[in-house]
């Protein structure tokens, strides 16, 4: 270390004497997870607390739902030691098609026999898992679930936590990473942009005769989509898919009601027996659907990130990879600012995160949404027109590669974590 690298680090550990941790991360799900990891890769200290007993959010009946990671959220979970779940529970999206209901005619985006795959599609039970032991066993990071947040004080000198059975804890920073619902964000003041689309997602997992090869398939029809997400197979060798069926929200309590052998008989009507015989294999979960964001993410000693800050249509399968993003970027300015002795709340470090990730996100955010509201617009003139677009996206290379490294998250620019390098 050079004598500028001493003296900084020096300055930092005199400032933390008065600190318990360098943050105190608001919530321990796959964000607030994941950022303590990445912290704590670079010896950058963490308070993780949840309301939640972690253990119970593990179990299979817990929450049936799976996340396609991008390529590059994947590279930054491998360096940050995760890529055994990922090979051994993840199945790679080789290929993704996007059509207009089920009409011949397609938008396709091969990730090519020599290429990362496109993303891989994996429970997020099993995710959770990894994240929980891997945070368990760094001693960087102090694990506190389940608890109650009685309070954080905010000022210029520090940001102070205070727990319902009397515990107090001091630290630079808060990241809220406590969801859509974010009481954090709430207490903060931050207001949001916010809608609720007519929608409701149905969750599910199927079984079926025909391989899906890998191939991911978007289904659009004035109702809403209906995703087709390659899993690995199950242990007997049955192909195995994730299915997100975006239903009416009038009709969220019949969705819900389905019995296993009309839901797969609604799925093979969708998809027009592609999947040949199906058979589901999961509870089916309903979740409303809307969108929001935060009209900043910043306030003072305090950082908004993943669903704390936006939260978008599931159309694209990115709001789990925008939270990724965003921690990586958040993980490389914190530590460089440790290193270089700063203190990680000031309002020129989290400026810096804030300009990282504003733009990104908001593109996200505009996108799913346009094409939420373009593909619901019903009648045959409107079909046509989207059939249309999606041919001459197909033939116009430059713009397919732009979707093609949206859906890899690898577009603007990238921290080291999205590259798999440690900052």
């Amino acid at each position: 270390m050079s004598r500028l690298g001493e003296s900084s680090a020096c300055a930092r550990a005199v400032a933390m004497n008065s600190m318990d941790s360098d943050v105190i991360i608001i919530g321990g799900g796959l964000v607030g997870a994941t950022l303590a990891l990445a912290l704590a890769r670079h010896e950058v200290t963490s308070i993780v607390v949840d309301a939640q007993d972690l253990d119970t959010t593990t179990l299979p009946a817990f929450d049936g739902r799976a996340s396609a990671i991008a390529s590059a959220s994947g590279r930054m979970l491998r360096a940050l030691g995760l890529g055994d779940i990922l090979d051994a529970h993840g199945c790679p999206i080789r290929e993704i098609r996007v059509t207009d209901g089920t009409h011949p005619q397609f938008l396709h985006f091969d990730a090519g026999a020599e290429n990362d795959p496109l993303g891989t599609m994996l429970e997020n039970r099993l995710l959770r898992v990894g994240l929980l032991r891997a945070v368990r066993d760094c001693p960087e990071v102090t694990l506190l679930a389940p608890v109650t947040v009685a309070g954080i004080d905010r000022d210029d000198h520090a940001a102070t936590l205070r727990l319902a059975d009397g515990r107090v804890f001091r630290a630079p920073l808060v990241v809220a990473c406590d969801g859509r619902r974010s009481a954090t964000r709430e207490a903060a003041g931050i207001p949001i942009a916010q809608w609720h689309y007519p929608h409701a997602a149905l969750i599910t997992m199927v079984t079926h005769t025909v391989p899906h090869h890998n191939i991911a398939c978007e289904l659009f029809y004035p109702q809403g989509p209906l995703a087709l997400l390659p899993m690995r197979d199950t242990d007997d060798g049955r192909p195995r898919t994730a299915i997100v069926w975006t239903v009416d929200g009038k009709h969220m309590d019949a969705a819900r009601k389905l019995g296993p052998r009309q839901l797969a008989a609604e799925i093979a009507a969708r998809c027009d027996g592609t999947m040949g015989e199906i058979e589901v294999i999961a509870p089916q979960a309903v979740w409303p659907l809307g969108y929001h964001h935060a009209a900043r993410y910043t306030d003072t000693r305090l950082l908004l990130i993943g669903d704390a800050a936006h939260g978008i249509h599931p159309i694209a399968g990115q709001g789990l990879n925008m939270g990724l993003r965003d921690v990586a970027a958040a993980a490389e300015v914190l530590t460089n600012a440790a290193r270089g002795g700063l203190d990680l709340g000031s309002p020129d470090v989290l400026a810096q995160v804030s300009a990282w990730r504003r733009f990104d996100n908001s593109l996200v955010c505009a996108v799913t949404d346009g094409l939420n509201r373009l593909f619901a617009v019903p009648g045959s003139v409107p079909s046509l027109v989207r059939r249309t677009g999606l041919a001459a996206v197909e033939r116009m290379p430059p713009l397919k590669r732009f979707f093609m490294n949206q859906a890899r998250g690898e577009t603007g620019k990238l921290p080291a974590l999205l590259k798999g390098e440690l900052v």
